[in-house]
């Protein structure tokens, strides 16, 4: 009897335990050219960024090379397929002002200092909705980073974000409780037979 009473001790924690479990980070990554902007230019600069959601926090790793002048601004815009342009999203605050730079950053989603004051109004009005709103963009594919300076007031280089298939597979909460209970089934019809 103490066997089932452990067993059935040990489900319940691993159902616990598995119902807190969070959210697996979803990375998104793009090339920025020039030839990605609309319209497209010949610049020289190329970039790369990794943008990471995890939660309510969206991390930026970002890095840009051989831009034709310092970079006067860059950011995330939504919503639009590639080929279109969007408003302005998340602006990156204390973007590098150099031809090439190398940018880290992390925003809460959650507050609405994150974003650009009329991407939060076009998406609702508060920033749940904007978050939403940009969270939607990100997964359909729909959200572009660019770099832009005073040669090229559009943008020097862009790239669409696109997300990126998970490293590895994270068993869910109810697979964990599945795996549970069939082991204390087995261990109890064993404790029958035995």
């Amino acid at each position: 009897m103490r066997l089932l009473t452990a067993l059935t001790l040990a489900l319940i924690l691993i159902t616990v335990a598995s119902s807190r479990a969070e959210a697996t980070p979803i990375l998104y990554t793009a090339t920025l050219a020039g030839a990605n902007e609309v319209p497209p230019n010949a610049s020289p600069a190329t970039g790369f960024i990794s943008v990471e959601l995890n939660g309510d926090f969206l991390s930026i790793d970002e890095t840009f090379t051989g831009l034709t002048t310092a970079a006067a601004a860059a950011h995330i815009h939504c919503c639009g397929p590639a080929g279109t342009n969007a408003i302005v999203a998340v602006p990156f605050v204390g973007f590098p002002g150099a031809t090439s730079g190398h940018y880290v950053n992390s925003f809460d989603l959650t507050l609405a200092a994150s974003y650009n004051g009329a991407f939060i109004t076009a998406h609702g009005g508060t920033a749940a909705s904007a978050e939403a709103a940009l969270i939607a963009g990100l997964n359909s594919g729909n959200a572009y980073a660019n770099i832009h300076d005073s040669n090229f007031l559009g943008g020097e280089i862009r790239g669409q974000l696109a997300i990126q298939p998970a490293a590895a597979a994270v068993p869910e909460p109810a697979t964990l409780t599945l795996l549970g209970l069939g082991l204390a089934g087995l261990v109890a019809r064993r404790r029958r037979s035995g």
